[in-house]
């Protein structure tokens, strides 16, 4: 499944993510000069988390309705197209509605691939695949600046500048993945064709036993399940106070390292160590998580890492310590975005129930990138950017204790109620609409 599964939702995403995140290379290597993004006009760009937060749930109840095979691929054409056609932009107004298109057009990818990878695993294996998966934003920021640093040497080109052709190269290759990938992608462990039938029984089994035997079919019920339950809305607080430095990360990386005293071109390469380190520790933290099957400790312990990186950039005003410090950021906040999103995945029983809260959490906690994008304004110590940073990661701290608190409170309660009334798993059918609500079900710290 690892081998089948993962490599080509990983390719997606990583290519979304660099189509995301280009514009940051984009205006080191001349885009805010020649398009005249003066003021707050490169700012104004985050117009594209709107569109984006807004239609990730409706993305991913289509993406229950319908087959990821078709949904996932069709989704990533689109924006590939958007993305090339954005090396057409000369002015600020046409870069604006080509990120509003983006924004719509990428929504569903991120919620979809997470709500995708769990229908194939159980909880306390998720968050390893989630990781690995979301690893690729990693790779993505380090092999950005490496392509930007190359591309830019195309300037003039065909008449284009380098930052458009950064588009434009970046965008095709998007498309040509996305058309190859109809044909790699598989829908569910019950059809799909590289398992054997002892197999396809073997981890359909695994599956409902993990679930409970929860409602896998379509009803609104589920959906109104996913808004009216507190826990959801816990998770988006976690998840947003987690986002927004990933994306400041993201958008500002090379223009905080340019103003460090370093080239534009330099800044471009620098920026590849913190995403490297991001990566590596990903993809152990997320190993490390389902190994215990522990979800908040992982999360406050990589926030507090960030915020140690944040401080040391809040402090100082030499290139070198401010330098280790933007690592520090990276490494400490990238391993806690897959762990928070399999622990908000795993609070939610039922498959339209969970694909919801997944999409809710993502969505809301995405429009994040509109604060990363308005508080990184004044050059070159960035005081309101990192003070703000520091203090939506000490938000999410102060609410995963809350959360951790919570959830062992309710498996204490629901533990006491089964052993009252005599419940067990031979039980579990008269369940099976309840959700996250059910007795017999138990919450992951």
């Amino acid at each position: 499944m690892d081998t089948r599964i993962l490599p080509p939702v990983t390719l997606l995403y990583l290519l979304s993510f660099l189509d995301r995140s280009n514009i940051g290379n984009a205006r080191v290597a001349g885009m805010a000069t020649d398009a005249h993004l003066d003021g707050l006009k490169y700012n104004i760009a985050a117009v594209f988390f709107i569109p984006y937060a807004l239609a990730e749930v409706p993305s991913n109840i289509a993406l229950k309705l319908m087959r990821p095979s078709r949904w996932i691929p069709a989704m990533m054409v689109a924006w590939g197209v958007v993305m090339t056609l954005m090396s057409l932009c000369n002015t600020y107004h046409e870069l604006i509605v080509a990120r509003v298109f983006l924004g719509l057009a990428e929504a569903g990818l991120f919620p979809g691939v997470t709500f995708y990878l769990s229908l194939w695993y159980r909880r306390k294996d998720v968050a390893s695949r989630i990781a690995i998966f979301f690893s690729a934003a990693t790779v993505a920021g380090a092999f950005g600046g490496l392509l930007a640093f190359g591309i830019e040497k195309m300037e003039g080109v065909g008449g284009l500048h380098g930052w458009q052709w950064i588009f434009c190269l970046e965008g095709i290759v998007t498309v040509l993945v996305a058309t190859a990938s109809f044909f790699f992608i598989y829908d569910y462990p019950e059809t799909a064709t590289f398992l054997t039938e002892s197999e396809r029984i073997t981890v359909v089994d695994m599956l409902k036993r993990d679930t409970l035997g929860q409602a896998t079919h379509f009803d609104m019920k589920f959906v109104w399940q996913a808004l009216t339950d507190y826990k959801t809305y816990v998770q988006i607080g976690i998840n947003i106070g987690l986002v927004i430095p990933v994306y400041a990360i993201a958008l500002f990386t090379p223009t905080i390292v340019n103003e460090l005293g370093f080239g534009a071109a330099e800044a471009q390469l620098l920026t590849v160590p913190p995403y490297v380190a991001g990566c590596i520790a990903t993809i152990a933290v997320g190993f490390w998580s389902d190994r215990l099957n522990l979800r908040g400790p992982f999360i406050i312990g990589g926030a507090f890492v960030s915020l140690v990186g944040y401080i040391v950039l809040y402090t100082q005003d030499k290139p070198v310590p401010a330098y280790i410090g933007a690592i520090l950021a990276a490494v400490g906040i990238f391993p806690t975005v897959p762990v928070d999103l399999a622990w908000a995945g795993s609070t939610a029983g039922g498959d339209v129930r969970k694909g919801v809260v997944i999409a809710m959490v993502i969505g809301i906690g995405n429009l994040g990138g509109i604060c990363s994008s308005f508080i990184y304004l004044h050059p070159p110590r960035f005081f309101v950017g990192h003070g703000t940073i520091m203090g939506w990661l000490s938000l999410s701290i102060l609410l995963t204790i809350f959360t951790m608190w919570d959830y062992n409170r309710l498996n204490k309660k629901r533990e006491e109620y089964c052993k009252q009334n005599g419940i067990d798993e031979s039980n579990m059918a008269e369940f099976a609409d309840m959700g996250s609500e059910s007795p017999l079900f138990r919450l992951t710290l």
